[in-house]
């Protein structure tokens, strides 16, 4: 998992982040000492977690977890602090742990461990990918309007390369293939993407994607997809599966022969 910790006391923050990147379940971990800076990461980075001081200057933990909470409404967020006093408001904003300092390395794998195995669990119930018969992601049982269809072709790619990065190049490939890859369609190719990544926030789950410079991926620990499911021996999947995947899409007809190979014979 990707964490980040915001505390106003550098040390303190620089002793937590080192603390996570020690323990098993963190991937990256991710410290600031102000909570503009932690927003302003968070327009372009996602997180899993966020371990919060709250007694800080400006802005204060409790109001910077209102914020994340906004632009993620599945964000753990786990309160370091100083003064227990401050409990009972913590609450409000739903925490997933609330640590007092010193914190030590159990207690906070403990919490992180919890976060994690609750973030799992909301999100692939949360978010639903169905790819038998024609594409649609779903959230809370509602499928995605997207604003383009190219979007959802794009986001469809995505989810059937279950979590591989895909570059710009390859993107393009899939979906303008009889078209040449020059600047005025790279343009067109950014411009997608930026509606993608807004109407996945508008969702609530801009976090499902991720994107760097060079390439781009979906989270599939965020998701759940019945082909996934289907591949990993589900026998829900494996009877809901009656040879059709991804239907909307060309390109989708080489995982469609890969997942007859491994229909059950009758």
């Amino acid at each position: 998992m990707k964490v980040i910790c915001v505390d106003d006391e550098r040390l303190l923050m620089e002793d937590t982040v080192a603390m996570c990147r020690k323990l098993e379940q963190v991937d990256e971990a991710v410290g600031f000492t102000r909570p503009e800076e932690a927003l302003r990461y968070l327009e372009g980075n996602r997180a899993d977690a966020a371990l919060l001081d709250i007694d800080m200057p400006g802005m204060n933990g409790l109001e910077l977890a209102k914020k994340l909470r906004e632009k993620c409404s599945e964000m753990q967020i786990i309160f370091l602090t100083g003064f227990p006093q401050y409990a009972l408001e913590a609450y409000e904003v739903h925490p997933s742990g609330y640590l007092l300092k010193p914190v030590k390395k159990d207690r906070l794998a403990a919490e992180l461990a919890y976060a994690a195995g609750s973030a799992r669990q909301k999100q692939t119930d949360h978010i639903e990918a169905h790819t038998f018969g024609n594409f649609d992601l779903l959230v809370d049982g509602r499928p995605i309007a997207f604003k383009r269809a190219k979007c959802k072709e794009l986001l469809a790619y995505l989810i059937d390369r279950h979590g591989a990065n895909v570059t710009r190049r390859e993107a393009f490939a899939v979906l303008w293939e009889d078209r040449m890859y020059d600047r005025p369609m790279q343009k067109q190719l950014d411009t997608l993407i930026r509606l993608l990544r807004s109407t996945l926030t508008d969702y609530g789950i801009g976090e499902i994607f991720e994107l760097k410079s060079a390439a781009m991926r979906i989270n599939p620990d965020l998701i759940s997809c019945d082909a996934w499911r289907y591949l990993a021996g589900d026998q829900e999947a494996i009877r809901a599966y009656r040879g059709e995947y991804m239907n909307n899409y060309s390109w989708a007809i080489f995982t469609e022969g890969f997942l007859d190979q491994r229909m059950p014979k009758e």
